[in-house]
């Protein structure tokens, strides 16, 4: 074929036309001529479709990269955002008090499950003792029940060991939060005669020795009065939101407690 094709492109040369052998010999041979093209055309495609698939592929790959780093830079700015956030609060708060503070980092919850508490990254060595009275922005988280060196264990006022002596904002009437659940508290011992609306704010007294007078507990949500009892059944809603955790404050004060100790002996 390859013969048949040199034969006529060489013997041809000058000529304008074909006789009839030779146009015998072109429309036997052009076909094949035609169908080889025809392959290495299609072949020629593939071979740079190919290649681009893979081109293509390969950017693919590195926009999803930048994509994903994008993505990652976004979180860590919506992340330093809110917690400039909270650190704002807490300046607020801190700046709003003449009570001297200790910032501290929630770092885990009581491991025992027993209590509802946090371990927060502070001890001793920074000035931390135990009964000392637990804040962050929103109002009262707890006080510190236990403290090592560089660690101390708070329990929050939602536990039903945690008792914090109150005052009703509006009526100034008295009561003391216990702890019920994680969004609810009891204030117990609030007597018939007192005036209690749902949506009274209810604060510290500072008659504990342990909180500071006025900071905020929570919010009055369901106010009964059952007959034959001394008291209020009074449910209370916590300022603070404690699944949401992160960043408290320390006030640094002495131990009434061990004032108290001090004192009988």
């Amino acid at each position: 074929m390859f013969f048949a094709l040199f034969f006529i492109s060489s013997h041809l040369q000058g000529k304008r036309s074909w006789n009839t052998f030779e146009k015998s010999i072109v429309e036997v041979v052009a076909p094949f001529q035609k169908f080889i093209k025809h392959s290495i055309d299609i072949t020629e495609r593939l071979w740079l479709k190919y290649f681009g698939l893979i081109n293509t592929h390969n950017e693919n790959i590195r926009l999803k990269g930048e994509l994903d780093s994008l993505k990652s830079l976004k979180y860590r700015y919506q992340e330093l955002f809110t917690t400039n956030q909270r650190l704002q609060k807490l300046l607020q708060f801190k700046e709003s008090t003449d009570q001297t503070v200790i910032a501290a980092q929630v770092i885990g919850k009581d491991p025992t499950g027993w209590f509802q508490s946090v371990i927060i990254d502070k001890g001793e060595n920074a000035g931390i003792r135990e009964n000392m009275p637990v804040v962050n922005a929103e109002g009262v988280v707890g006080k510190l029940v236990a403290v090592s060196y560089n660690y101390a264990k708070v329990l929050l006022v939602i536990d039903q060991n945690s008792a914090v002596d109150c005052i009703i904002q509006r009526s100034r009437d008295t009561g003391m939060v216990k702890g019920l659940s994680s969004k609810v508290c009891l204030l117990d011992y609030v007597l018939k005669s007192s005036d209690v609306r749902v949506g009274d704010v209810v604060v510290t007294s500072g008659l504990d020795r342990i909180f500071p007078k006025g900071i905020p507990v929570g919010e009055v949500i369901e106010v009964k009065d059952p007959p034959g009892q001394l008291f209020k059944e009074v449910k209370v809603r916590p300022k603070v939101d404690f699944s949401k955790l992160e960043e408290l404050l320390v006030i640094l004060k002495e131990d009434p407690l061990a004032g108290q100790l001090t004192e009988k002996d």
